[in-house]
């Protein structure tokens, strides 16, 4: 019989997850997905995410009470924009001398349950069957503006907010010229300055941004992969372990959206998202300012990339790491106008 200390290493659990027979609504199989921080299992008509009890940067998951609170928050923050997908946070019990999902005698871990969505409604999904409108679009920008129109505001002044993309930016360009990922430190620099160039130049702007009440508690991740289209769009997934990360310029995080938009290969939704923002928003936002946030997201999703290159990754999926990077380095840096080699990351 195993002893309940033993039950609760991550391999014993993820073991059990796996399996169909541990879950409530009998599936046929589990889709079972790693991500950095978590485990996530589809089951038939459920998801369950349970979280890695590790250590990284600003939050610390190792013990059972922050990863259940983590759960918790996570649960409210995507409530927002998701409301019909998530369910509760449900733990991960012992009963007798085996693990129980949604147990609650001995929790071992807790998970958050959400309704399993259709895949094919996904935006990444329908996008490329040209299935995509604006008749999904609208009602989408519509669900964001009554969002950002009623989300916390900012509390920084204009200074703070500068202040806070500038050490963001500084940041970035620091850990994508780590030298184990083979950029020229130089180019990295070079796009850092070009956008911190853009912040003096252009500080009466982003002060303007703050006091509009454009920056604002947002989702934080708003890919095309967490966008399910329907009547009442529901936008999963946000981004929920770092209020200050999540503190955006609404027309930053549309930006990420028609960024991820033309890397998947449909540019003209990522468009035609831009417009409607700024109609549905009554958002004024100037072209200059929106290839600003385009540059820096991109050079915060090609740190995010180059990270995989560190992973103990097959050549074929550390090559595919390696170019989805460059694509992000060189999209910065035609946003913003600096002349950094197009290929600027290498493997090992």
């Amino acid at each position: 019989m195993q002893a309940i200390g033993e039950l609760t290493l991550l391999r014993t659990k993820v073991d059990f997850l796996s399996r169909p027979e541990s879950f409530p609504d009998h599936p046929a199989s589990v889709e079972v997905i790693e991500t950095h921080f978590a485990w996530v299992f589809l089951s038939r008509t459920f998801v369950y995410k349970l979280k890695k009890p590790i250590r990284f940067h600003d939050f610390d998951f190792t013990s059972l009470q922050a990863r259940r609170a983590n759960c918790e928050l996570e649960m409210a923050l995507n409530r927002r924009l998701a409301e019909a997908v998530y369910i509760s946070v449900v733990p991960l019990g012992v009963s007798g001398s085996n693990l129980a999902l949604e147990c609650a005698a001995d929790p071992v871990d807790w998970l958050v349950k959400m309704h399993r969505l259709p895949r094919e409604r996904m935006l990444d999904q329908a996008a490329p069957h040209g299935s995509v409108g604006d008749r999904d679009l609208i009602p989408l920008l519509d669900k964001l503006a009554a969002f950002y129109s009623r989300t916390s505001r900012t509390a920084w002044d204009g200074p703070a907010y500068r202040q806070t993309l500038t050490r963001q930016i500084e940041g970035s360009a620091a850990q994508l010229a780590a030298p184990d990922l083979g950029m020229d430190a130089s180019g990295a620099r070079e796009l850092a300055d070009a956008q911190l160039d853009f912040i003096a130049a252009n500080s009466g702007q982003f002060d303007a941004r703050v006091t509009a009440g454009r920056v604002v508690d947002a989702h934080g991740d708003l890919r095309p992969e967490h966008i399910f289209l329907s009547a009442d769009p529901q936008i999963i997934d946000c981004l929920e372990f770092s209020a200050d990360l999540r503190m955006l310029d609404t027309a930053e995080e549309i930006s990420f959206l028609a960024l991820e938009c033309e890397r998947l290969g449909f540019a003209p939704i990522g468009k035609r998202v831009f417009e409607l923002y700024r109609q549905r928003c009554d958002d004024r936002i100037t072209e200059e300012l929106f290839r600003f946030y385009r540059s820096r997201r991109a050079l915060t999703r090609a740190v995010l990339s180059a990270w995989h290159l560190r992973d103990d990754l097959t050549g074929a999926a550390a090559q595919r790491w390696l170019e989805r990077a460059n694509w992000y380095v060189r999209t910065a840096c035609e946003a913003i106008g600096a002349d950094t080699a197009p290929a600027t990351l290498r493997c090992g």
